[in-house]
């Protein structure tokens, strides 16, 4: 039956443990795949590309429009005419013809303004779009660092319940090797079973939660095989250099897309009050073109009739009384720039606020580091020790697995601790336009 239970849990491990040849990745090869391959960006980067083709000097109203027109037409008639001296003229199948074409141009040549504003508000919206793409980008390559290194802590935890499970088949072992030997009782090794079975099943389901985590981290690099079962070239969470929170703050304020882009729609929301004021100015417009006609007489003293030549014109107007709409449309333009105004102030107060509160955690698990830290060796210490007194018998099986969880948990607390400050740098990073540094 012993030799029985030990194949059945080598066995178990082995399966738990044993993986397909996997391929390696690190933390640049990951931001590199999912810059590549992301949907979203993808479609992000679309939006941009439509921004760019807008920001065009014709769609602003610079340029001037063409028209190119021909037509062919025709009538087939039958008549008949009773005359007063009684007589009678018919005539059947008399056909007309008539041939027209023509080009005509129109161009204005002041708006008020309009055209201009236009065009600058038109390169703002193209940067918004360009903006627009580099948050989805930050954003995206902080959820991939995120998720990279939740991989890493993961992995991590799942070492730490497969050292849990060593511990226990160690103890199970000492505790069958009494029992043989007439100096332990049966109760000890069903113990010591139940505590190693336990631990091989928060094993079996540790190995879930990293499957799961690659799945994740895998669908945000948009990779083909979603369940590739990649191993990170990283082991261990390594903290960066330790971040000043006055130059995070300057280094927010002048890159934090957020703001970059409440900036720009403020910037738009000022030219759109002067696209509405353009319309008291004046207006002026030139057209100009060409036509030709031509026409054919089946039943008529004229056979055909020819005219071409050119035309022109200048259009000169102003806005007069509107029903007081522009008026209304001025105020409300108005309004619009300081709701904008206002939304600026409102989102860099809350980005102000982010920071304080991220730093401050930020900094308090590097306190908690260097405490999880000496709590581990502590607890490392006090395992060896209890080890030595459970194989003298001077130790309970309930103290021995107090002492072991112990370790077990101040390893676990390290690592998470150790995570969570990751997690704050990477998004004091992010918040200060720095996430870039990170893929270089």
């Amino acid at each position: 039956m012993k030799i029985r239970f030990l194949l059945l849990s080598t066995l178990t491990l082995f399966l738990f443990s044993s993986s397909d040849a996997q391929v390696v990745h690190d933390l640049t090869d990951c931001i590199r795949t999912g810059l590549e391959k992301n949907f979203s960006l993808l479609v992000t980067k679309n939006n941009e590309a439509i921004s760019k083709n807008n920001f065009t000097p014709g769609n602003a109203g610079f340029l001037p429009s063409l028209d190119l027109t021909a037509k062919q037409s025709g009538t087939l008639n039958d008549s008949r005419q009773n005359n007063t001296d009684g007589t009678q003229t018919s005539s059947n199948g008399v056909l007309n013809t008539t041939s027209y074409g023509s080009a005509s141009l129109g161009w204005t040549i002041f708006n008020g303004f309009n055209v201009q504003t236009t065009y600058k508000k038109l390169n703002e919206l193209k940067q918004i779009g360009e903006l627009n793409t580099q948050m989805t980008v930050e954003n995206l390559i902080a959820d991939i660092i995120s998720g990279y290194y939740n991989c890493i802590l993961q992995v991590q935890l799942l070492k730490n319940k497969k050292y849990a499970v060593a511990l226990s088949r160690e103890r199970l072992r000492i505790d069958e090797d009494r029992y043989l030997l007439g100096s332990g009782s049966k109760l000890q090794v069903l113990q010591s079973r139940v505590y190693f079975n336990s631990d091989s099943s928060n094993y079996a389901i540790q190995n879930e939660v990293v499957r799961a985590v690659k799945i994740k981290l895998n669908e945000m690099m948009a990779v083909d095989d979603l369940g590739e079962l990649f191993i990170s070239k990283d082991t261990s969470i390594i903290l960066g250099q330790q971040l000043l929170y006055e130059k995070l703050l300057d280094e927010m304020l002048a890159k934090n897309t957020g703001l970059l882009i409440a900036s720009k729609n403020k910037i738009i929301s000022e030219y759109d009050y002067k696209i509405i004021k353009s319309r008291s100015y004046p207006y002026m417009n030139l057209s100009s073109g060409y036509s030709y006609n031509y026409y054919t007489y089946e039943s008529s003293t004229t056979k055909n009739l020819m005219t071409n030549g050119m035309n022109y014109g200048v259009t000169v107007g102003v806005n007069i009384f509107d029903g007081m709409n522009q008026r209304r449309n001025i105020r409300n333009s108005t309004i619009d720039v300081e709701n904008n105004e206002l939304k600026y102030n409102e989102i860099q107060q809350g980005v102000k606020a982010d920071l304080i509160t991220i730093y401050n955690a930020y900094t308090n698990y590097l306190r908690l580091i260097s405490l999880e830290e000496q709590n581990l060796q502590t607890a490392t210490e006090n395992l060896e020790i209890a080890m030595d007194r459970y194989k003298l018998g001077s130790l309970s099986g309930l103290d021995l697995r107090e002492v072991q969880k112990s370790l077990l948990d101040a390893k676990e607390s390290l690592l998470t601790v150790e995570y969570q400050a990751k997690l704050a740098e990477i998004s004091l990073m992010l918040i200060s336009g720095r996430i870039m540094d990170y893929y270089k």
